[in-house]
């Protein structure tokens, strides 16, 4: 059988590619470099990639392909060697809200299940432990109290409830049973036991009396099946010590808190699932948070009058249906048209916004025919004809319209959890599973690493911990320590979910694939791009074929095999200027990128730097996502660079915050400004 060692590429015409040829070593770390828009991409992705894509779904069988989106040949004579492939592009891996870090990686769904398995359920209003135990599991537990101690078998009949309670008295009487304990007090059923029907009482029946013994046994068993039968699944162990005080403990056989009364679902994985109904908060269906319409949102600008389109979402069409009964409400209330909308008096815009009982008689005239309608009714609200207006569009596109005219709040029920009170209530280490998700990944590595849990348990949480640290450790490997899981994956950064899937990749211990990776440094500070380049080491020693498009210098120098791409860029590119080892790149006199790396030639630095205007603009107290009151000048007139390593709050300052309060001033933006 012949080893196939390269993947030869033969007259590559795709763009601007000029019916080139190449051959790749496989199972090596190769990089593709070049100028911009020298062929790169149009190498590795739209030629390579492509066709290891085309010819693994046309293996497939018929009906399989109908399912998936057969791609054109590309322009390309030959292609051999080639691995089936597996493209890692710098793009937001979802743009589904429910979609987060924990959920692209798996790593949830092992929460889940750890969580099902092993986690303590607590009481969500006294915050108790709840423990379920049957009448074997107490028996034993009992009888772990020591050989010779005195203890008395209770069975709770009422707890804390007002009432004479006789019936309940008269019937334990009946069946036999000599004494009960009162309010801590014991008493005789034979007594004339009168009770104030206006206080609380609690009513435990004694069962049996006996001492701890091996011989015991049988009877303390009874006693214990006895007991749960007549409280409904309760137990009340009195533990007699020997300065005649006593300690009590309470069993149950039932999922629920015995002092509040609490019952608790059964635990299982689908529980802690935000996905599903077992486990979403019911208030937010599992987002975490909620959209709802404010006047900061529809009213953006409001130094303008009604005339001059304060109303936003209706401002391109002020002639229109809409902004014609906003129009009639004013004038009911005798509210300028042409005044500012702030200066309008409170009641005024709370009429125009929220809608009253008053009937306003409303005029509208049709663009279409001129024809002029008139109706009288109650006013509904801007605020709540919008939101009907979103309920109930099947439209897309008038629904994310809207939806720029709309705050995201943490829901009022979870505060973002997604889950409802019963996942939220069951803890491992006195952490909940969304207070695990909303640690920053270094954090969480920490926290399973010191992680010890019982040797009962030790044989079903063993492989889910196993698969937890070991994708956590993947993370943390490619520079994504500082995230946190329950980080929505559409506010991720195309470098940031192209290293995430490369995480996820490795955890898939794949062998004999085509990785193709573009630039995964990006947006990646120097002190992380040493874990990035071991990792894509490491996907290589798997076996695999690394081939990643990339200007920088240490990924470049780390490679096994360097294609550089050029001379130029667009129609002056597209053709292999040196391929070999990053020594021999560097030793070749044609390759533009050589003479970089061998310092031949060099970016220079210029020797005075621009004064500005001498004005700057002020950030004060920022303190969005991870900001701590971040006070910044930024001169004007100058080129200003922020900079820090991964997750310090570039974006948090710059873009959430400065750029995103900038386009709300200027130009009326929807977009959420940073606190």
């Amino acid at each position: 059988m012949t080893v196939i060692s390269n993947i030869e590429v033969r007259g590559a015409r795709v763009h601007n590619l000029a019916n080139i040829d190449v051959s790749l070593p496989r199972n090596q770390l190769i990089v593709i470099t070049g100028l911009s828009g020298s062929g790169k991409s149009s190498l590795a992705f739209d030629t390579i990639y492509a066709e290891g894509q085309r010819r693994y779904v046309e293996s497939l069988s018929s009906y399989a392909r109908q399912f998936l989106q057969l791609q054109d040949k590309p322009d390309v004579d030959l292609i051999e060697g080639l691995s089936p492939a597996i493209s890692i592009e710098q793009k937001t891996t979802s743009k589904n809200p429910r979609s987060t870090v924990a959920t692209i990686t798996e790593i949830y769904d092992y929460l889940r299940l750890l969580f099902a398995r092993i986690g303590m359920p607590h009481c969500y209003h006294c915050h108790k432990p709840i423990t379920q135990k049957s009448a074997t599991a107490i028996t034993d537990e009992i009888m772990s109290l020591g050989q010779g101690v005195r203890i008395s078998i209770l069975a709770p009949i009422v707890r804390a409830k007002k009432g004479e309670h006789k019936l309940e008295l008269s019937k334990l009487s009946k069946e036999g049973f000599v004494r009960v304990r009162v309010d801590g007090e014991l008493r005789y059923l034979e007594e004339d036991i009168e009770l104030n029907p206006k206080t609380k009482h609690s009513i435990d029946l004694v069962v049996d009396r006996l001492v701890v013994d091996i011989q015991e046994r049988p009877r303390l068993s009874d006693a214990v099946e006895l007991s749960l039968k007549k409280s409904g699944g309760l137990v009340l162990v009195l533990k007699h010590l020997a300065d005649d005080t006593m300690v009590e403990e309470l069993f149950s056989e039932h999922f629920g808190c015995v002092d509040c009364g609490t019952s608790f679902p059964e635990i299982e994985p689908r529980m802690f699932s935000f996905n599903a109904p077992q486990g979403a908060c019911q208030t937010c269906n599992g987002l975490g948070n909620f959209l709802h319409f404010t006047e900061e949102k529809v009213i953006k600008n409001q130094s303008l009058s009604l005339d001059q389109g304060a109303i936003s979402p209706y401002a391109a069409n002020q002639k229109g249906y809409y902004y014609s009964q906003i129009n009639s409400v004013a004038k009911a209330y005798d509210a300028p048209l042409d005044l500012p909308w702030k200066k309008l008096s409170k009641k005024v815009r709370d009429f125009i916004l929220f809608g009253s009982d008053k009937r306003i008689n409303f005029v509208f005239k049709s663009e279409k025919s001129g024809r002029t309608h008139r109706a009288s009714r109650v006013y509904e609200g801007l605020i709540n004809q919008l939101k009907r207006r979103y309920e109930e569009t099947d439209n897309d596109t008038i629904r994310l319209e809207l939806e720029t005219y709309m705050s995201r709040d943490f829901c009022p029920d979870c505060q973002g959890a997604r889950l409802n009170l019963f996942a939220r209530s069951v803890k491992i280490e006195g952490k909940a599973i969304y207070e695990l998700t909303d640690m920053a990944i270094k954090e969480s590595v920490q926290f399973f690493n010191d992680l010890k849990v019982l040797e009962r348990q030790q044989k079903i949480a063993d492989p889910i911990l196993k698969e937890i640290r070991a994708r956590l450790s993947f993370l943390e490997a490619v520079g994504l320590d500082y995230l946190t899981l329950s980080r929505a994956a559409r506010t991720l950064s195309g470098g940031e979910a192209q290293r995430i899937r490369l995480a996820t990749q490795i955890g898939s211990a794949l062998v004999g694939v085509l990785y193709v990776l573009d630039e995964p440094s990006i947006g990646l500070h120097q002190r992380d791009n040493e874990k990035l380049l071991n990792t894509l080491k490491n996907l290589r020693d798997l076996g695999n074929t690394v081939l990643v498009v990339e200007h920088d210098e240490d990924t470049i120098l780390a490679s096994d095999y360097v294609v550089d791409m050029g001379p130029g860029a667009g129609a002056l590119g597209g053709q292999v200027v040196a391929v070999g080892s990053p020594k021999a790149i560097m030793k070749n006199k044609a390759s533009l990128t050589g003479r970089y790396l061998s310092r031949e030639l060099a970016i220079k630095t210029p020797k005075t730097r621009r004064t500005g205007t001498g004005k700057v603009l002020s950030i004060k107290n920022a303190k969005g996502n991870n900001l701590a009151g971040v006070d910044l000048n930024i001169p004007l007139g100058v080129m200003t660079a922020i900079t820090g390593v991964s997750g310090s709050g570039k974006s948090s300052l710059i873009i959430d915050t400065l750029y995103a309060e900038l386009a709300s001033q200027l130009y009326a933006s929807s977009i959420d400004v940073l606190p």
